[in-house]
């Protein structure tokens, strides 16, 4: 018999080899091979039979372990124990048929955050709003509240014995952070997914197909992020929210036509969701920061182009009290760099309103910067 060993080479030799060269070439008698088969069947059935017993005379006792296994706090299961009871299932019914999604308690009143796109059509036509807890109980929601520019919603049910989860702070997350993201991809409730934060300050657009695009200054995650997320939260190393899993890339389909995760997953931050709920709690509406310009969607060089049309300059709005004009193109905001017009509204979407801002743009070739100051969407 021939068998190859492990660089690959043909080895004519037996197809079994010795486990060390300690016990080569040492011989056994036929008598001593019978005696050691005769005392390994003894010891076999006196193990075998009993957890206890007596083996050549001698009291013989198996010890059992009973040791819990430890779960440190920091670790991923610990984290995952303390946040997935906030964590909740959102079923959103439609005219057209209904959507799915996540979100989490925010309030023990019974406040829950959400992606707008979760439920934007039951909004508009009326549905019900179904919430699904990690008990297991489903609670009726009523709308809140919701914001397409932030592509943010706030529900509320009443349930006894809700439990927040706690906010932390997306500027002070770096890129290679621990993170992990919980919610229901494709309906499969509780999903606890384990990543690192890949970027931040991504320019992505985001909402259904019921509102209007958002643009959002995204956290990236290589945290598996699928349909049904959308509203979930992305927790740091602490439990503590530092994202809302909102928009995913893909290159293909799966799982009934839906798109799957490519390691290429996008979170709103929570310090600008913060913002939103708070205004959608105490309103029922957001309002965002604009300069009072409307931009060309269709440039395609660098930076961002404000249109060449007579009513791109809000009259007496910021940018016009700042001296900017039609066909200006926009290369900075507050030194951060601007080279297509989903940039820069992600940059002005990123600050609040009243705050100042440094605008450097190119009029003719020449470069120039004028200090602005944000007003409120209308």
């Amino acid at each position: 018999m021939s068998n190859w060993n492990e660089n690959g080479h043909r080895n004519d030799g037996p197809w079994w080899v010795a486990p060390s060269q300690s016990g080569l070439g040492r011989s056994i008698s036929l008598r001593t091979a019978i005696l050691i088969a005769l005392v390994v069947g003894v010891v076999g059935g006196a193990f075998g039979a009993s957890s206890s017993g007596s083996l050549f005379g001698r009291s013989v006792n198996l010890v059992k372990t009973t040791s819990a296994i430890e779960r440190p706090a920091g670790s991923v299961a610990e984290i995952a124990q303390r946040v997935l009871p906030s964590v909740v299932s959102i079923e959103a019914q439609s005219g057209r048929g209904g959507s799915t999604g996540s979100g989490f308690i925010i309030d023990s009143r019974g406040y829950i955050l959400t992606n707008n796109h979760v439920i934007a059509s039951s909004a508009m036509s009326g549905g019900d709003i179904r919430v699904r807890l990690s008990d297991g109980f489903s609670y009726d929601a009523k709308v809140i509240g919701r914001d397409s520019s932030y592509d943010l919603a706030v529900i509320k049910i009443v349930a006894p014995n809700l439990k927040a989860l706690q906010f932390g702070d997306s500027d002070e997350v770096a890129v290679g952070d621990s993170v992990i993201a919980i919610g229901s991809p494709l309906g499969l409730s509780g999903t606890v997914t384990l990543g690192i934060i890949s970027a931040k300050d991504r320019a992505v657009t985001a909402g259904g197909d019921d509102a209007e695009s958002a643009f959002i200054n995204a956290l990236q995650t290589d945290a598996a992020i699928n349909p049904g997320n959308s509203g979930g939260p992305l927790v740091n190393s602490t439990g503590a929210v530092i994202g809302i899993n909102s928009a995913i890339a893909s290159l293909g389909t799966s799982f009934s036509g839906q798109s799957g995760s490519i390691g290429l997953g996008f979170a709103i931050p929570i310090n600008q969701a913060r913002k939103t709920a708070d205004q959608l709690i105490k309103t029922g509406k957001a309002t965002y920061p604009v300069m009072g310009i409307s931009v060309d969607m269709n440039y395609s060089g660098d930076g961002a182009m404000i249109a060449k049309t007579g009513v791109a300059i809000v009259p007496g709005g910021a940018a016009a009290k700042a001296g900017l004009k039609s066909g200006d193109i926009i290369t900075e905001i507050d030194g951060r760099a601007i080279t297509s017009s989903d940039e820069l509204i992600v940059a002005i979407r990123s600050h609040n309103v009243g705050e100042k801002i440094e605008v450097t743009y190119k009029r003719n070739g020449a470069s120039k910067t004028v200090t602005l100051t944000l007003s409120a969407s209308k």
